[in-house]
């Protein structure tokens, strides 16, 4: 079978190879991946049977299991579209996405159901909702009820022509700064992705994957495409605790883990079974700097281990990453540009930065997504045609391209390794001096006098901005030693940068959906209280 081009096809092709090698696991029961290929036929011909047409949405509101895969794969195999939402998302936020990109099918479970039915009615787009369970379900006038078994049981039928520039899902980001927005990601976005990201972590069929981020979250789903093209298994787990996380990788065998640094901050305190030593060939770090103590820590625990530090936008899908040979070398580092992407670091203007001087890094390539969903304005304000000689656009191209434009502000060294700085939105303006509040919380992090922290500005008469920072206590310790803790700022940070406030709160810190501490929650929240 050719190369995959669509994102349901590299299912079908590695179950041309391995039928019956394990794709899927959940606690006690696997699915090989012949049995998912035909789980996923039968989901969009069950889709066709209700009537789905081409492009159409398709929201999957559920924690991790076999019908949220099966799903996520049907919709576009039916030519239709998926919207994964976060399990953790409440009614009132599911019914704004479900609005917002007019879904007309939704996949729940009833319990789920039940709590959601009071907004479903002010969803006009709604028509159909495929109940994975049997428990008694109340109709709602206008909307269809079906249960999973029946659609799965439909005739076979061929899904509509789609090609590889067509929509293949919209993922939602977390809303932290706003209204949430929908990234449209195509076919080719998500499988040029899963080549990429699978070349360098050299993912084979021998992977065992660990799915613990949520599957909403671009670095979760990853975990799905990213084993699915490299005849992988993956593992989905809902813990509860971080040791739920460590027990899973010793029972199941795990290979590749990638998680975000909240939850390696939280695993690096506890002790790793020697097994998981055994196995696991990387862990991989996404969604903001790790600290460097962590980082340690984790090799120390993992010696066998490799470790990947990437970054990546949800509007791009994945964009560096530094080698695991480079991480003694340069441990701050985001590394280079994936395989088949080109990372620029530009000034205002649209002109190129030159060696370690801060710009807005600017990703184009295959993983450029196809903007955001219904808005204009913020699709403008990201999604920006690259300016005249950039990189590879020479003046006799006619045709324009578009690229991401991050918001995220980077440097890039002689050796072409690049740097994270801070988002744009973010960055502290304090005496004079820009302040990125990830560098702030480096420093406390390497005092090993906080357990977690979040630094953010604060408007300042004479300063411009003060630097607040929210902390907890170290991992085992109940208190924290906050005299100690502001006698090694202003040992380690030239004085424009020492936190004007240290607030002690109780751990863990809030996460926004996809498990990343909530810093624009907790500064809001900080905030109130002051003005209260």
């Amino acid at each position: 079978m050719p190369e995959s081009t669509l994102l349901n096809e590299m299912i079908c092709r590695t179950a041309r190879r391995f039928p019956q090698a394990l794709a899927l696991s959940d606690g006690p029961i696997s699915l090989s991946y012949g049995e998912l290929d035909s789980a996923v036929a039968g989901f969009a011909s069950g889709l066709l049977a209700l009537g789905a047409a081409r492009g159409e949405r398709v929201a999957i509101y559920l924690e991790k299991r076999f019908e949220t895969v099966i799903a996520s794969f049907g919709a576009p195999a039916a030519g239709a579209v998926f919207v994964p939402l976060n399990p953790l998302l409440k009614a009132d936020q599911v019914a704004f996405i479900m609005r917002d990109c007019t879904v007309r099918v939704l996949v729940t479970s009833p319990e789920r159901y039940a709590v959601l039915s009071p907004q479903l009615a002010a969803c006009p787009g709604l028509r159909h909702v495929v109940l994975t369970g049997d428990a008694p379900a109340t109709p709602i006038p206008g909307l269809e009820l079906h249960r999973w078994p029946a659609v799965l049981a439909a005739s076979p039928r061929a899904g509509h022509r789609v090609i590889d520039t067509d929509m293949a899902a919209i993922l939602y980001t977390s809303g932290s700064t706003g209204a949430p927005k929908g990234v449209v990601l195509s076919h080719r976005n998500m499988v040029a992705g899963a080549k990429s990201v699978a070349s360098y972590l050299q993912n084979d069929e021998r992977d065992v994957l660990l799915a613990a981020l949520p599957l909403s979250f671009d670095a979760g789903f990853s975990q799905l495409t990213t084993a699915f093209h490299s005849g992988a298994r993956v593992v989905l787990l809902n813990y509860l605790m971080p040791r739920d996380v460590l027990k899973a990788m010793e029972r199941e065998g795990v290979t590749g883990v990638t998680a975000v640094p909240p939850l390696y901050i939280q695993l690096a305190q506890l002790e790793w079974p020697a097994a998981i030593n055994q196995h696991l060939r990387y862990f991989a770090n996404t969604g903001g700097r790790m600290p460097r103590d962590t980082l340690d820590l984790l090799r120390r625990r993992v010696p066998g281990a490799k470790p990947f530090l990437m970054y990546g936008l949800t509007e791009a899908f994945r964009s560096t990453y530094l080698p695991p040979a480079e991480v003694d070398r340069r441990p701050d580092s985001i590394g280079k540009a994936i395989p088949n992407a080109e990372i620029l670091v530009l000034r205002e203007d649209g002109s190129a930065c030159e060696a370690d001087e801060p710009g807005e890094l600017v990703h184009r390539g295959a993983l450029v997504g196809l903007g955001y969903w219904n808005d204009a304005e913020k699709t403008a304000e990201r999604y920006k045609l690259l300016p005249a000689g950039s990189a590879g656009r020479e003046a006799g191209l006619q045709l324009p391209e578009y690229a991401v434009f991050s918001g995220d502000t980077v440097r890039r060294d002689a050796e072409g390794y690049f740097y994270f700085i801070g988002r744009r939105d973010e960055m502290m303006k304090t005496s004079g001096y820009r302040v990125s509040p990830t560098e702030v919380e480096e420093i406390l992090y390497s005092t090993q006098l906080v357990g977690e922290c979040v630094a953010f500005g604060v408007e300042h008469a004479t300063l411009g901005q003060s630097i607040q920072v929210i902390a907890t206590a170290p991992v085992g310790a109940s208190t924290l030693d906050l005299p100690a803790l502001q006698a090694q700022c202003r040992r380690l940070m030239p004085a424009y940068m020492v936190p004007a406030g240290i607030d002690v709160q109780a751990g863990p810190l809030p996460r926004n959906p996809n498990g990343k501490i909530d810093r624009k929650a907790l500064s809001t929240a900080w905030l109130e209280s002051r003005s209260a």
